[in-house]
């Protein structure tokens, strides 16, 4: 599953570095965004993704730099932390991984599957720091500490839980003044009326320009980066019915090996908005 760096034969500068045999190299200098996310060290099934993730477009709009201190809120598996933590730790940059609260036997799992990922590739990682966002956590970093927040796919997952407006006061307070929260969010059709606990997946954008700004942030711009037009939203099983997830029944009851994907696959994944939130300074 682990090949060279990256395709294309890109060149390691000075060094190189890895965590046990048949480990890919790492460079022992910084690298760019780009080597990070063409790094071999990647899950083929992960980089399978980039067409729908755009992962240099969308850190690049959010103004990821080498020698960041960075806040990665709620990373899942580490899609995302797979390209952070190598860029950042070859600039002596700083990652922070706000996982779930470990308060029952499903977030726990969560979380020692991904420190055990980091913990097998220490030196591809670097140091990333895991702290915590839920409903009781304390500050995901120290405050007025980080160059930028991030976090993909998850406002409706905050909404359904009532911490939304947690989740925007604590990336506030994680912030230096000018820093930056860098949100992906599945994407409702515009208009409609907004179910508080996001139902269905998805949000509006204009719903959560409100909750920037009403947690002092400023609006600095919208990006179309991750937008598909095809997403028509009205999945029977919410935006989990197009891939990756494929859902074909609803939550709790068994898969309906009848159910026809087919028409859902063909969009894609979903229609989802990028932004890019200001601490004003």
């Amino acid at each position: 599953m682990l090949s060279g760096l990256a395709a294309g034969g890109m060149a390691l500068a000075g060094c190189s570095r890895g965590d046990e045999a048949g480990d890919p190299p790492v460079p022992a200098s910084a690298m760019t965004l780009e080597e990070a996310v063409a790094g071999g060290w990647r899950d083929p099934q992960d980089v399978a993704r980039d067409a729908a993730r755009h992962p240099v477009e969308t850190l690049t709009f959010f103004g990821l730099k080498p020698g960041m201190t960075v806040v990665e809120m709620w990373p899942g598996a580490g899609w995302y932390t797979d390209i952070l933590a190598p860029f950042l730790a070859a600039s002596n940059g700083k990652l922070y991984a706000a996982n779930l609260q470990p308060n029952d036997p499903a977030a726990i799992e969560v979380v020692e599957a991904y420190r055990a990922k980091l913990r097998a590739r220490p030196r591809l990682y670097g140091d990333v720091e895991i702290t915590a966002f839920g409903a009781t956590s304390g500050p995901m970093a120290p405050e007025g500490s980080a160059d930028l927040v991030l976090t993909a796919r998850n406002i409706h997952n905050w909404m359904a839980a009532g911490i939304v407006d947690k989740a925007f006061a604590d990336a506030f307070a994680a912030l230096k003044p000018g820093g930056v929260f860098g949100v992906v969010e599945h994407r409702a059709a515009a208009g409609g009326v907004q179910d508080p606990a996001a139902g269905d997946g998805y949000v509006e954008q204009a719903y959560v320009a409100r909750l920037g700004q009403e947690a002092g942030f400023l609006l600095d711009q919208a990006s179309e980066i991750n937008a598909n037009p095809r997403d028509t939203k009205d999945h029977p099983f919410g935006v989990w019915t197009l891939p990756p997830v494929r859902r074909t029944s609803a939550r709790g009851e068994p898969a309906d090996p009848t159910f026809d994907s087919g028409p859902y696959d063909a969009i894609g994944e979903s229609d989802r908005m990028t932004l890019r939130f200001i601490k004003p300074t």
